[in-house]
C-alpha cells in the first residue's frame, strides 16, 4: 500500500515539476530576453554618447590638422576594455585613423557582411547602432557621420554633406555571458523553487488527500474479500467528506444486493439439489463447473473432487452412450440427447437419457454445456411393458381384421359351393346346370384367391412389411367398389352415385389395400345415413389425387372426431373399429393420409389424399 501511494505521489509530482520547471524556464528567458534587449538599449545610448564625444574631440584636432594627437587620441578611447576598435573614414569610405593600423588606408566594401545589414536598407530606416558578428564576436558598432561643417569647408567641398564617418565597436560579449549567466542562475533558482513548490504540494496531498483516499482503499478492498460491514470513516465537510459518505451509501446497497444474490444462490442451489436428476455445468474443455447433489451420488465423488476435473475422469466409466452429447453440443451449438446405460454394483442396469444444452456468450458463442442426466430405467420397462401389450393387442386386431375381411369372401365361397352340390345332385345334367356349376366355381376360385390375398395381407402386416404398389386407375377402383357397396346401399335405401371428376387419374398404390380402405369409407358413409340418404363418390386431381366420399348422414360430433381412426373405436353397436384404421394404414403406406370434415346433423366428407409425386395422368375419351 505504501508503495501504491508512492506512485501515486510521483505521478503527481513528477508533471508538476516539469509544469512548474518550464513556466520558471520560459519566464526568465522571456526575461533575460527583454532584460538583455534593456542593457543593449542602453550600450548603444552609452557608445552613442561616447562617440559623439570622441567625435566632439577630434573635431578640434581635425580643424588644427595635427596627425599626431589625432593618432593618440584615437589609441587611447581604443585602450579602453569594453572598446573592441575605433575608424575614422573619409567620405569615399577609406580608413584614415583607426585603432588597428593595419587596416589605415584600407577600404571598407559596402557588400561586406559587416556594412550590408546597414545599406541595405533605406537611409531612413537606418539606426545609428546595430550588432554585428566580427570574428565570431558579438560586436555593437556605432556609426555616426562627420558631418560637412562651415569651419571644415576650408579643406573639404562645400557640396558634401558628410566628410566621413566615426565608426565605434564595443565588445557585447561580456555583456552576453552575463546575461547568460544570470539566465541559467534563474532557470537553476526555478527549478530549486519548482521542486519545493512540488514537494509542499505533495506533503499537503499526501496527508490531506493521499492518506484519506487510502482509508477507501482499504475499505474496497476488505469488502472485496468478504467483510462487508467495512466502511470509510467520514470526518470534515469537504469534497472527500461527501465522497466518503457516498461509497458508504454504496457499500450499503452493495451489501444488500450481495445479501440478497446470496440468499437466491442458497434458494437456487437448495432447489437444484433437491431435482433427482442429475445436472452439471461444463465448459467448452468439458471441466466440471459446477454440479447437484444427485450427479455427485451418482458418480461416487465429493463436491470438491468434482470441480474444476474433466467429466471424462469422472463420469466417463458411467457412460457408454455412442457419442458425447456435449461434444455434440460444442460442434453444433444446439441442444443433443443421447441414451446411455450403466451397471450398478449389485449388477443391475440402469438406464439414463442425457440432453445437453449450450450457454451462449454476448458474441453467440457456446461459453458452457448443461447437462441434465435423468433415470429412465422404469419408463424403459414401462415402455417394455406397453410394447408387450401392443403385441397382444396387436394379435387380437389381427385375428379381428382377419375375421372380418375372411367373412364375406368364405360366405360367398359357401354359397357356391352350395350350389354346386344342388346342381350336381340333380338328376337333369343339362348344360344350363354346366353352366351354373362352372359360373359357381369360377367365383368360389374368385372368392379363395381372395382370401389368399387377404391372408397374405395380414402376414405382411403382422410382420411390418409394405404391400407391393402398382399402376391404379382410380375411375376403376371406384367402379367397382360401387358395385360391390350397391347391394349394400340398395337393402338401407341409400342412392350411392358417382361424383363429376377427370378420368385417367392413375397412381401408384397396392389396388387391393386401395379397395379395402374406399370399400370401408363408403361402408361407413352408407350406414350412417338414413333411408333416403345420399353417398357421393368422386375423384378429384387437384394438388395431388383425392378421392372424395361425402354423405348426408348424422355427421359426426366434434369431440369424437380425433379418436375415429383408432383401433377398436366404433360408434355403432355391431361395428369392430377396425374399418377406418386400417383404411388409414392403408393409405400411409404410399404417404397419403385421410381427412375428414363433418359436423352433427349435417352429413361428413373423407377424403383419401396422395400427394404430388404418387399421381400421373392417361388421356381417355379426349378429356384428361
Amino acid at each position: 500500500m505504501k508503495r501504491h501511494i508512492t506512485r501515486t505521489t510521483a505521478a503527481l509530482a513528477i508533471p508538476i515539476t516539469l509544469a512548474v520547471t518550464v513556466a520558471f524556464a520560459v519566464g526568465a528567458y522571456l526575461y533575460s530576453k527583454h532584460y538583455f534587449a534593456t542593457l543593449l538599449e542602453s550600450a548603444e545610448e552609452t557608445a552613442k554618447v561616447q562617440g559623439e564625444t570622441i567625435l566632439e574631440a577630434l573635431e578640434h584636432q581635425m580643424l588644427d590638422k595635427d596627425e599626431d594627437l589625432i593618432r593618440n587620441m584615437i589609441q587611447g578611447f581604443g585602450d579602453r576594455t569594453e572598446v573592441e576598435s575605433l575608424e575614422i573614414l573619409d567620405h569615399e569610405g577609406t580608413v584614415r585613423h583607426s585603432t588597428d593600423l593595419g587596416t589605415v588606408g584600407t577600404t571598407l566594401d559596402q557588400n561586406s557582411p559587416t556594412c550590408e545589414g546597414c545599406h541595405l536598407l533605406p537611409p531612413e530606416d537606418r539606426t545609428f547602432g546595430q550588432i554585428v558578428q566580427v570574428d565570431e564576436q558579438a560586436i555593437l558598432r556605432v556609426v555616426l557621420p562627420i558631418t560637412n561643417e562651415g569651419p571644415c569647408q576650408s579643406c573639404h567641398d562645400p557640396a558634401q554633406s558628410v566628410n566621413g564617418l566615426l565608426i565605434f565597436d564595443n565588445n557585447i560579449e561580456p555583456m552576453r555571458a552575463g546575461v547568460g549567466r544570470d539566465l541559467r542562475l534563474m532557470i537553476g533558482g526555478s527549478a530549486l523553487l519548482a521542486m519545493l513548490l512540488v514537494g509542499t504540494v505533495a506533503g499537503v496531498v499526501q496527508v490531506l488527500v493521499l492518506r484519506r483516499l487510502h482509508r477507501f482503499e482499504t475499505a474496497a478492498r476488505l469488502i472485496a474479500e468478504g467483510d462487508l460491514e467495512q466502511r470509510v470513516p467520514v470526518t470534515g465537510s469537504d469534497t472527500i467528506s461527501w465522497l466518503g459518505g457516498e461509497f458508504n451509501r454504496m457499500a450499503d446497497s452493495v451489501t444488500g444486493l450481495l445479501g440478497e444474490v446470496r440468499h437466491q444462490r442458497e434458494r437456487l442451489e437448495t432447489v437444484i439439489n433437491s431435482i433427482d436428476d442429475g445436472i452439471v455445468v461444463l465448459d467448452p474443455a468439458r471441466n466440471i463447473l459446477a454440479a447437484n447433489t444427485a450427479f455427485l451420488e451418482r458418480t461416487g465423488h465429493s463436491r470438491d473432487e468434482v470441480l474444476g476435473c474433466s467429466c471424462s475422469l469422472i463420469a466417463d466409466d458411467s457412460c457408454s452412450a455412442t457419442d458425447c452429447p456435449t461434444l455434440a453440443c460444442l460442434a453444433t451449438g444446439l441442444s443433443q440427447t443421447r441414451i446411455c446405460s450403466r451397471s450398478e454394483p449389485s449388477g443391475s442396469v440402469v438406464w439414463e437419457e442425457v440432453h445437453s444444452s449450450p450457454i451462449r456468450g454476448l458474441d453467440g458463442e457456446v461459453v458452457q454445456v448443461v447437462e441434465v442426466w435423468r433415470d429412465i430405467s422404469e419408463r424403459r420397462a414401462a415402455e417394455a411393458r406397453l410394447a408387450d401389450s401392443h403385441r397382444f393387442a396387436s394379435l387380437g386386431l389381427l385375428a379381428s381384421g382377419f375375421s372380418h375381411e375372411m367373412s364375406t369372401p368364405l360366405a360367398t365361397v359357401l354359397t357356391c359351393l352350395e350350389g354346386i352340390m344342388r346342381e350336381a345332385g340333380a338328376e337333369d345334367k343339362a348344360d344350363r346346370t354346366l353352366s351354373d356349376i362352372e359360373m359357381s366355381a369360377s367365383i368360389a376360385r374368385d372368392q379363395v384367391m381372395r382370401c389368399r390375398g387377404i391372408t397374405q395381407h395380414f402376414l405382411r402386416l403382422s410382420r411390418g412389411q409394405p404391400s407391393p404398389s402398382e399402376v391404379v386407375d382410380l375411375g376403376t377402383v371406384v367402379e367397382a367398389v360401387m358395385g360391390l357397396v350397391a347391394p349394400t346401399a340398395k337393402d338401407r335405401s341409400v342412392e350411392l352415385r358417382a361424383g363429376p371428376g377427370p378420368s385417367g387419374v392413375q397412381v401408384r398404390a397396392n389396388e387391393a389395400d386401395l379397395q379395402h380402405a374406399l370399400i370401408n369409407l363408403v361402408l361407413n358413409a352408407v350406414e350412417a345415413c338414413e333411408a333416403g340418404g345420399e353417398v357421393t363418390v368422386g375423384v378429384e386431381a387437384q394438388e395431388g389425387a383425392r378421392i372424395r366420399v361425402q354423405d348426408t348422414g348424422r355427421g359426426i360430433p366434434p369431440s369424437e372426431l380425433d379418436r375415429i381412426f383408432e383401433p377398436f373405436v366404433s360408434f355403432r353397436r355391431d361395428g369392430t373399429g377396425l374399418g377406418l384404421f386400417l383404411a388409414l394404414n392403408f393409405v400411409r403406406q404410399w404417404g397419403g393420409d385421410i381427412s375428414v370434415q363433418s359436423e352433427a346433423g349435417a352429413g361428413s366428407v373423407f377424403e383419401i389424399v396422395l400427394p404430388d409425386g404418387e399421381v400421373s395422368y392417361q388421356v381417355t375419351g379426349g378429356e384428361r
